[in-house]
């Protein structure tokens, strides 16, 4: 069994380069793979590996400044969901575009997930899903507004052209994402927008799947994760969807089976945006991971295409 940790802490780090390599050796030390991210607001990143070596690893992590009481969702997985284990230093740990939201000076009212159901079923309250779209259509909240917006730099952009309507005979703001990250920033933009009574799911999808019941719960779908899991349903267990190796999306039976799903090159959703020449290139690293596994051996030389 491997254990996962989704984590994340906003927290400033004066010389985020200087925490790279010792964090990358502490990983490598013990056998973990993942990614990291960390930037001068702080540290992002889900990273695998056996109960002790994540222990491990944790310790390390909270070593670094303002760190001690870093957030992490735990859940596991039947193998490995990551290849290799990359920690990189980024502008942002979760890109928005924002340079002046600083979650460590204002978010929103953070909500336990046993009482999530009720502020959302609250019909003052209107719901949005903060995530991006391909995540939105595997799994969401009941009534939950969708704002189909490709990237989460997009969301700033969304709420201000959409504000009026949105607020519209509505008191509260309620927001999710995945593991929570996304929300510190949406929430704390909102924040800066003037709106006071803005509200978030702690500890993101990830904690409310994880101690909800099923027959309690109002989410609808599964959760978009992103390691080779592909997705996570109630209790955390592995879900149904395969991974597009093209562009990164979430597919479902219907998508495997389509005319246009080739593995590793092509899926319905992604067959108009890629060049034959690209679909070439696809289906060649197919063919040398094949050979790899054959082999016995892991394929790392592939870059992975971007998801969109």
């Amino acid at each position: 069994m491997i254990h996962v940790a989704a984590l994340y802490q906003f927290t400033p780090f004066s010389d985020p380069e200087a925490l790279r390599s010792p964090l990358l050796a502490a990983c490598d030390a013990h056998g973990i793979k993942g990614t990291l991210l960390i930037a001068r607001e702080g540290i992002n990143g889900t990273i695998a590996g056996t109960d002790n070596a994540l222990a491990s690893a944790l310790a390390h992590i909270r070593t670094l400044p303002g760190c001690a009481g870093l957030d992490v969702k735990f859940s596991t997985a039947p193998e490995m969901p990551f290849h290799r284990m990359k920690v990189r230093v980024k502008r942002e740990i979760v890109t928005m575009g924002e340079p002046h939201i600083d979650p460590t000076l204002a978010v929103g009212h953070y909500v336990d997930p046993h009482h999530w159901n009720a502020l959302i079923a609250d019909p003052d309250t209107v719901v949005i899903d903060t995530r991006n779209d391909y995540e939105v259509a595997v799994g969401t909240f009941a009534g939950a507004v969708d704002p189909q917006t490709p990237s989460f730099r997009d969301f700033p952009v969304w709420f201000r052209e959409h504000r009026d309507e949105l607020l519209k005979g509505k008191k509260k703001v309620a927001m999710f994402c995945t593991g929570g990250i996304r929300c510190e920033k949406s929430t704390s933009f909102l924040r800066s927008e003037g709106i006071e009574e803005v509200y978030h799911l702690k500890g993101g999808i990830l904690k409310y799947l994880e101690h909800v019941p099923e027959a309690e719960s109002l989410w609808q779908g599964e959760c978009f994760v992103f390691d080779e899991r592909v997705t996570v349903r109630h209790g955390l267990e592995q879900g149904t969807f395969q991974l597009c190796r093209a562009c990164r999306r979430p597919l479902d039976a219907a998508a495997l089976a389509h005319p246009d799903y080739e593995d590793g090159v092509s899926c319905p959703a992604c067959i108009d945006e890629r060049t034959p020449e690209q679909r070439a290139g696809y289906a060649e690293r197919q063919r040398q991971e094949a050979l790899a596994r054959a082999r016995g051996e892991l394929h790392v030389g592939a870059v992975r295409p971007p998801k969109r």
